[in-house]
């Protein structure tokens, strides 16, 4: 096997034990919070993957790179406001992605530093993996806040947009995901998804600022 082939799978693995459970544990603690017990009764306020992952959207992932995890069921009609509870529960799963990606980018820039000073090879494999737990977490979020059905982005928007917009949407929502699913799979949405992921990324270094000269001090 070679690096690549570590690299590429270890990332996957990464997605489905870490990334895919805290998003859907995000959406699951949110219906929560906003009244419908649903989720818990479903054993999926938990962030024990096995409870999140779906057993085709999981070989998907781990082999073609493109997957699902196990959507997490709510009843809007508990939410003391339908729609915006339903915009919430939506935005969940993104900003826990972008929460983890935050998180994690804190430490790799700590990290980094050290490893500049460091001949440690487990220390520059620490820094690889972080690194990349970043951009995946920011890629998540960014793909997910797509304001297409099924993905979160769309149950986001159709809190802001015009009742006709939403009833286009729901009409043609299988034609849509049909066209959005060709777009991944000819990978012409690669380079629009890459310019915001590369944005996003850019954006989170700038609000981290304040750990370069942490991580620099750490690193003397």
């Amino acid at each position: 096997m070679t690096q690549y082939d570590v690299l590429t799978y270890g990332t996957r693995l990464i997605i489905l034990f870490m990334c895919i459970p805290v998003h859907e544990f995000a959406h699951a603690w949110a219906a929560t919070k906003l009244g419908d017990e649903t989720p818990g009764y479903q054993g999926r306020l938990t962030l024990n993957p096995l409870a999140h992952l779906d057993p085709i959207g999981s070989i998907g992932i781990l082999f073609v790179g493109f997957g699902w995890g196990k959507p997490v069921q709510v009843n809007p009609l508990r939410f003391k406001w339908y729609r915006k509870g339903m915009a919430l529960t939506a935005a969940a799963g993104p900003i826990s992605n972008l929460i983890m990606a935050l998180l994690a980018m804190i430490v790799y820039k700590i990290l980094n530093a050290v490893s500049l000073t460091s001949a440690s090879e487990a220390l520059m494999w620490g820094v690889f993996i972080l690194y990349y737990f970043v951009l995946i977490n920011i890629g998540l979020a960014v793909f997910n806040l797509l304001p297409i059905y099924p993905l979160d982005g769309q149950k986001i928007i159709s809190y802001f947009a015009p009742a006709k917009v939403n009833a286009f949407m729901e009409q043609y929502q299988n034609y849509i995901s049909i066209a959005f699913l060709i777009l991944i799979f000819t990978d012409l949405l690669d380079k629009p998804l890459g310019y915001l992921q590369d944005f996003a990324f850019t954006l989170m270094d700038k609000l981290t600022f304040w750990v370069d000269p942490i991580a620099n001090a750490i690193a003397k």
